[in-house]
């Protein structure tokens, strides 16, 4: 082949790469894409990015428009979406204080596992959008913790599968004795007598992995809601006097401690954990999600295989969408009012939360038990502090400390 012929070719070649550049370029253009802020090169937006994430979202979201797009390192793009009709077209329509009292040492060491381990999955890190030839380097050593903290995981639930087979005595022909059968049934033990009749279908991994989706799941989003409640509640007094008359009432002679099923009936303490809910989403920016095919959001085109986040805290305080948006005001849920309103604290459509109710039921458990048993006060003059901080869920930057003791009504429960 002569230089003339191959510089045809190479012409020809570059002209036809040219062609489908600018066909593609044309076909995105007539696409109606979500907007997006100035980026840098391989990192895109990440240089954006502040904490507490949901914060820097929400100021983005007020600059370009309630769904725009973002750029993180490797990924492709993000869409974010900080309206509440966008988010119920995204999820449902296309689905895309301290206490004194003895605690074991087993159940610190497990509160405190779930702590980390929630703080580290929510840390956000540039590493884990850039491309996968850089990542191998574990800046700040996120990645060994996680993993020490994986196995420690499974060490203590193995421990407790192991702990609970030992107490189900069996005779030599596999039947329960009836000592044992007499005792309470744990998660772990229902588990166990499945596995008994059919060990394939239900391994120890198994039942690991679901006493532990049960328990972390559940530990740091009821915790960080019942704290951002009493703090609420400790600035604004009138709040918490009303909800302990309510329980006072209802309750009546002789005194006896709330129970679960006392909780329908309580609608101003629900009140208090709906506004809760509101101000302070358990997670808020959700699971994010990703487009599993082409589909349009709010007349925006989102390809598929965009990763989705719904800012749950923005969607909370929009002033289109509620009086006061930053403002504590329990009464806004009465009577059914506002519920409508009420975007998704725990998700939407088939993706939603599992473990909503069993979440409320142990908020209001737990809320109203210490509204009932104690008089609350805060440290000093000051208010409390209500600064975020950062994580896979929402715990407060400054933990809650109170002052507190217990009612003389109820003094002969607690003994």
């Amino acid at each position: 082949m002569d230089t003339s012929t191959l510089l045809i070719a190479l012409t020809l070649v570059l002209l036809l790469l040219l062609l489908t550049a600018r066909r593609r370029r044309s076909g995105r253009l007539r696409l109606r894409l979500p907007p997006e802020p100035p980026g840098l090169p391989l990192v895109g937006h990440l240089h954006l990015f502040r904490k507490p994430l949901h914060r820097t979202l929400a100021r983005l979201a007020a600059r370009h428009g309630a769904v725009f797009r973002l750029r993180l390192g490797s990924r492709r793009v993000a869409v974010v979406v900080s309206s509440a009709p966008a988010a119920e077209e995204c999820l449902g329509a296309h689905d895309v204080a301290d206490d004194d009292g003895e605690v074991s040492e087993e159940a610190r060491w497990f509160r405190e596992m779930v702590e980390e381990t929630m703080a580290l999955s929510g840390a956000s890190t540039v590493w884990d959008f850039l491309p996968a030839a850089l990542r191998w380097v574990d800046v700040g050593g996120v990645g060994r913790r996680l993993w020490r903290l994986r196995e420690s995981r499974t060490r203590f639930l193995q421990g407790l599968i192991d702990d609970q087979r030992k107490e189900m005595e069996h005779d030599g022909d596999g039947r329960e004795l009836p000592a044992a059968a007499a005792r309470p049934r744990s998660m772990i033990g229902v588990l166990l007598s499945v596995q008994r009749q059919d060990p394939e279908e239900c391994p120890d991994q198994l039942i690991s992995s679901l006493c532990i989706s049960s328990l972390e799941a559940g530990t740091g989003t009821s915790t960080d809601t019942i704290e951002w409640a009493m703090s609420l509640l400790l600035n604004n007094p009138d709040v918490m006097r009303k909800a302990r008359d309510e329980i006072d009432a209802f309750i009546g002679q002789p005194v006896r401690l709330l129970e679960a099923d006392d909780l329908p009936k309580l609608q101003y303490l629900r009140c208090i954990i709906m506004e809760t809910l509101r101000l302070y989403p358990p997670a808020p920016l959700l699971v994010p999600h990703e487009s599993s095919s082409d589909c349009t959001v709010a007349g925006f085109h989102i390809p598929r295989g965009t990763m989705l986040l719904v800012n749950t805290f923005d969607i909370h305080r929009d002033p289109h969408i509620w009086d006061e948006p930053t403002s504590f005001i329990p009464e806004r849920f009465e009577d059914g009012r506002s519920e409508g309103k009420m975007a998704i604290p725990f998700g939407m459509g088939r993706r939603k939360c599992p473990a909503e109710n069993l979440g409320m039921q142990m908020v209001g458990l737990g809320l109203g038990t210490m509204i009932q048993c104690f008089e609350w006060e805060r440290v000093g003059e000051e208010l409390v502090d209500m600064t975020e901080g950062s994580g896979l869920t929402m715990p407060k930057k400054v933990p809650l400390e109170a002052f507190y003791q217990p009612r003389a009504s109820v003094m002969h429960l607690l003994s």
